[in-house]
């Protein structure tokens, strides 16, 4: 099963309703003007030749549709078909994913396959994409946009410093103590309802970005620098600007 192939026969038939619909349009036209000259023989010409083409046309429109209901959407989900391919199409267009079925991370998005409704949730907006080539296409082209989208490193660094200096006062840590990057967006983002617009992939996506930006210091003074963990699970995975992955656990602000 394999929905290029399915898209492939639709566009066969799709052309071929399109040529006959501009055949009749054709003879639709010249049917005003026999009849406007008073050419009736070429008027019935003309008005068979519409006949014609539309019996064919709704027989394509038959055909097309045989086509669509012989599609299994719904298997084509469950049976890991349409994960294997937007895989495969993920490493041929170089967009980085990790996961497995029905939960993908595709950097900075978490997308989820709901085989049951046919529906494709990235980030819990549901959308409708059968077609593997499409979803890869519309998450490569919004991370595109995202990359592009201004960043304020001074300013998203000083809230982040503002987090961490409350964690680290509630840990009754010394100033320049390394703390986890999970526990400060527990800070920054202290309440579950605004989460929802605010997720820890969105402050993965800031990390990362700040991440990429050159060493600089803080209104008041201090720098900041990133750790690394062995275990990632208390890490929060990250591309670099070079799109390559690092699992960055913690951060530590100092003078």
């Amino acid at each position: 099963m394999d929905y290029e192939e399915f898209y492939q026969q639709y566009l066969d038939l799709h052309k071929f309703m399109k040529d006959k619909q501009a055949l009749i349009v054709k003879a639709h036209k010249n049917m005003a003007k026999d009849i406007e000259g008073g050419d009736l023989k070429n008027l019935d010409k003309n008005l068979s030749l519409v006949k014609n083409f539309s019996a064919e046309l709704t027989m394509t429109i038959k055909d097309m549709q045989t086509l669509v209901d012989s599609f299994d959407s719904r298997a084509y989900m469950e049976q890991g078909f349409y994960a294997r391919q937007m895989l495969e199409l993920c490493e041929k267009e170089g967009v980085d994913v990790i996961g497995d079925y029905p939960n993908y991370e595709i950097f900075p998005f978490s997308v989820r396959l709901d085989a049951e409704n046919q529906e494709i949730y990235i980030d819990r907006k549901r959308n409708i994409c059968a077609r593997p080539v499409a979803l890869v296409r519309q998450l490569k082209v919004s991370r595109e946009k995202l990359l592009k989208a201004s960043f304020n490193a001074n300013q998203f660094s000083t809230e982040l410093a503002k987090a961490y200096d409350l964690a680290l006062k509630d840990a009754n840590k010394p100033e320049g103590h390394d703390l986890y990057l999970t526990k400060i967006y527990q800070y920054m983002v202290p309440m579950n309802r605004f989460r929802r617009e605010y997720d820890l992939q969105s402050y993965a996506f800031d990390i990362a970005r700040l991440f990429s930006c050159d060493n600089f210091e803080l209104k008041d003074g201090r720098q900041f620098q990133f750790g690394p963990s062995r275990n990632n699970k208390k890490a929060i995975r990250i591309l670099d600007a070079e799109g390559h992955e690092q699992y960055l656990a913690t951060i530590r602000f100092f003078r």
